[in-house]
């Protein structure tokens, strides 16, 4: 679930659209609404709320019984009710290692190499105080 609320709608969309969807039903629509976000003065101090942020969310049931749920960033419905099905899919022994390898996968792999190319184009710009030489008087 980490890796499809990280992912963006359009790379949800795009797996989605390969499936073979059965038919599903709606336990919960796709319903967008605020979540408090709360922080840790230091990392490990007392708590305090840092801001709201808009989340959607979506639960549905397939035909054969498995219930999915999706939590995500923003406001895409879309993405929030192709997640959930996605979710009840891998829950399913017939289709998890499909949901694994085919959209799980190549979308962490994607995730991870954006991640990378961040970190280098930081560091690139890093400037390291330490080594630069002074005058000796």
């Amino acid at each position: 679930m980490a890796t499809l609320a990280a992912a963006t709608p359009e790379a949800v969309a795009g797996k989605y659209e390969n499936l073979a969807v059965p038919s599903f039903d709606l336990v919960r629509q796709p319903e967008t609404g605020l979540v408090m976000v709360r922080g840790r003065m230091g990392g490990t101090g007392s708590p305090f709320n840092l801001g709201e942020i808009t989340v959607t969310r979506c639960v549905v049931r397939l035909e054969t019984g498995e219930t999915g749920s999706a939590y995500s960033l923003g406001r895409s419905k879309k993405k929030a009710l192709h997640s959930a099905v996605i979710d009840a899919l891998w829950q399913r022994l017939e289709t998890r290692a499909l949901i694994e390898n085919d959209i799980i996968a190549p979308l962490a792999a994607a995730q991870q190499t954006a991640k990378e190319t961040v970190r280098q184009e930081t560091a690139a710009t890093k400037v390291d105080f330490f080594t630069m030489v002074r005058g000796d008087d």
